[in-house]
Parts: structure tokens; C-alpha cells; sequence
């Protein structure tokens, strides 16, 4: 398949391990990219400030995508990049929420640290859905590429999930596109649904594309 008529995921920042991990989760009808100038983790609020131009940029430079998918927890770029292309652009952390939101009345999200929790915040109270956050919990810092590949962050996974189930989260969000390989091993470990939320954005991508191959 070309890359014409695809919907894009864009990975903002520069480890290729997780645009690979995000392309095996897909299938044929998403062409996943990354942006080798950007950071190995977008983490900071100047990391996600610098990512958005770019993001915007490499959406505006794809051959006619069906849909765009900003595949950082911080949706970097995502008003600019609607602003750039004519197609749909769609934001993980709005996708996974949303998602999570059709399962249960409140939910958690596990953050790769305390640090952008914050942010995470503020976007959360700008979509109406800050009320119906249990709680959010970061992990000790761990990269966007140690979130889905290193054994030793599990545990810390792990008890993150029993601390948010215990706050009243009856869903919980997966806070950064690297946690994907992670998914279904927690949920079946926390017994409550675990939302990856680049999936949750490649679902939302397919309803408004009619799912096109």
C-alpha cells in the first residue's frame, strides 16, 4: 500500500523501538513515523512546546492522509496539525480518555513520572473530563522506550494499577504511546480494563475513515 491514503501515527519523539512496537500493533492501513530530531522522551513542557511545530510539519508534508494520529500522551501539535491538514487529527490522551470513559464511570492514568501530571491535567479540565479522573500516578521516570520494554518497570506498572483501582478507577489509561506492549499483560494481572491509547486512537481513526484498506 502506498503511503497515500493512510492514516499517519506520529510518534514526536526519536526512539525508533516505539514507532515499531506502535506499527506492529497496527496493520497495513497505518504508517507509523517518527522524529529523529526530537528527544528520546518528549517529558518536559518545552520538550512538548518544540514538538508541535514538528508534528505539524511532518503531517503537512504526507501525500493526502485519511487521518493523523499525534501518538504522545501530551498531544503535542494537535491544534496546529488540524490547523495544517484537511483530514482528522486525533490526540491519544483525548482518544484514551474518551475510551476509557465508555467503560467505566471514572478512571486512572499511569504517567511515566510525577512531572506531567500537571499538564495532563490542564487538558483534561479544557475536554470536561478532569471530574471523572480517580487519580493519576507516575512511575519513577522511566523512558517512552523502558515503558513497554524493560522488565523491571512491571512491578512499578503493577502497583500503580493496584494504587489507582484502590482510588476508584474502574478503567485505567496507559499515559504515554510507548506502554502499549504492556497492555494486556496488566489487564490481566488488575482485572479492570487497561486502555492502550494509541489503540483508542486508531479506533476513533477507522470509524471516521470507514476503515479503509
Amino acid at each position: 500500500m502506498s503511503n497515500a491514503r493512510r492514516i499517519i501515527v506520529i510518534n514526536p519523539n526519536s526512539t525508533p523501538e516505539v514507532t515499531s512496537a506502535m506499527r506492529d500493533a497496527l496493520d497495513d492501513r497505518f504508517l507509523c513515523l517518527d522524529i529523529p530530531e526530537g528527544p528520546a522522551t518528549i517529558v518536559t513542557d518545552r520538550d512538548v512546546a518544540e514538538a508541535g511545530p514538528r508534528v505539524a510539519a511532518l503531517a503537512a508534508a504526507q501525500e493526502a492522509p485519511l487521518a493523523v494520529i499525534v501518538a504522545c500522551f501530551s498531544d503535542p501539535g494537535v491544534a496546529e496539525t488540524r490547523a495544517a491538514v484537511p483530514c482528522p487529527v486525533i490526540g491519544i490522551q483525548e482518544a484514551g480518555v474518551a475510551a476509557a470513559l465508555a467503560l467505566a464511570p471514572r478512571f486512572g492514568i499511569i504517567a511515566l513520572s510525577e512531572l506531567p501530571i500537571a499538564r495532563h491535567r490542564v487538558r483534561l479540565e479544557r475536554m470536561g473530563m478532569l471530574e471523572r479522573l480517580a487519580d493519576e500516578v507516575g512511575l519513577s521516570g522511566v523512558s517512552a522506550y523502558a515503558a513497554g520494554h524493560d522488565p523491571a518497570v512491571y512491578d512499578e506498572l503493577l502497583a500503580a494499577g493496584r494504587r489507582l483501582i484502590a482510588s476508584g478507577a474502574g478503567a485505567i489509561v496507559l499515559g504515554c504511546g510507548g506502554f502499549g506492549p504492556r497492555r494486556a499483560v496488566l489487564q490481566a494481572a488488575l482485572g479492570v480494563p487497561i486502555v492502550d491509547p494509541v489503540l483508542a486512537a486508531a479506533g476513533v481513526a477507522l470509524s471516521v475513515t470507514g476503515g479503509q484498506r
